[in-house]
């Protein structure tokens, strides 16, 4: 893919290809990143990596894991591997569809899974094909969370960011295979409806569901200027990569 930009990830720490035109990743993956629990030497999957801005900002907090990407659309495959070559982050990165995995990724077991999946179930697609491919969803919800239940060893996490209006179909995809769930709902300001939710589940586990406070990205009651206004932990996670701590580390 020729018609790149390079954009500034954690406060200009990574620098990420992304298409000038095509989608392109922001918060969400490194908000993704940002709660996943894994531990230096554990195995993380990332389906639907894209250009591996996730992937990478993982990486990036914890140096040590073995990394490994699906991306179905090869120009982003390509753009991954690319970017964690000029990040010096260790990323293996497979092109293929999460529906029919390459028969490298169906032998594997993972620790952590990572998944954002499209948003958008329906609406006229985006005119880039790369972006229609990414935000308008052509797999089913149900699927993405069964192919990453699958790829996990038990007692692994599955962790994954959503549009909060489609919580209950993550839900219904987890019920009687993953337990310990943990909600994070995300909103812009306080007193805004959530329109995210981070979730994470522990494969086999029969603990039960806990729904976190929200976490606020923004500081100002309205938006009324140009310009970031970011709250503490929204800058810490999204300029400095801290986690989400979503104590779930002690979770049976």
């Amino acid at each position: 893919m020729s018609d790149t930009r390079l954009d500034g990830f954690l406060d200009g720490r990574l620098r990420i290809a992304q298409p000038a035109r095509g989608y392109r990743a922001g918060a969400d993956a490194v908000m993704l990143a940002a709660a996943c629990p894994a531990r230096a030497g554990q195995a993380v999957l990332e389906l639907g990596c894209g250009a591996g801005t996730a992937s990478l900002c993982l990486g990036w907090r914890i140096p040590g894991l073995i990394l490994t990407g699906l991306e179905r659309q090869a120009a982003y495959a390509d753009l991954a591997r690319a970017n964690a070559t000029a990040n010096g982050i260790a990323l293996d990165v497979l092109t293929g569809d999460l529906a029919d995995p390459p028969p490298a990724l169906r032998a594997a077991l993972f620790d952590h899974v990572l998944m954002n999946p499209p948003f958008f179930l329906g609406g006229t697609p985006a005119p880039d094909p790369g972006r229609a491919g990414a935000r308008r969803e052509e797999t089913p919800l149900a699927l993405w969370i069964d192919a990453g239940l699958r790829r996990l060893r038990p007692g692994g996490w599955l962790v994954v960011i959503q549009r909060a209006d489609r919580l209950d179909g993550v839900m219904a995809a987890l019920q009687g295979r993953a337990g310990g769930v943990t909600i994070l709902p995300i909103a812009a300001r306080v007193g805004h409806p959530a329109g995210r939710v981070l979730v994470a589940a522990r494969k086999g586990a029969r603990s039960p569901l806990r729904l976190l406070a929200p976490l606020i990205t923004h500081a100002a009651p309205v938006h009324g200027r140009d310009g970031e206004d970011l709250t503490v932990t929204a800058q810490a996670i999204l300029r400095q990569g801290a986690p989400i701590d979503l104590g779930i580390a002690k979770v049976p």
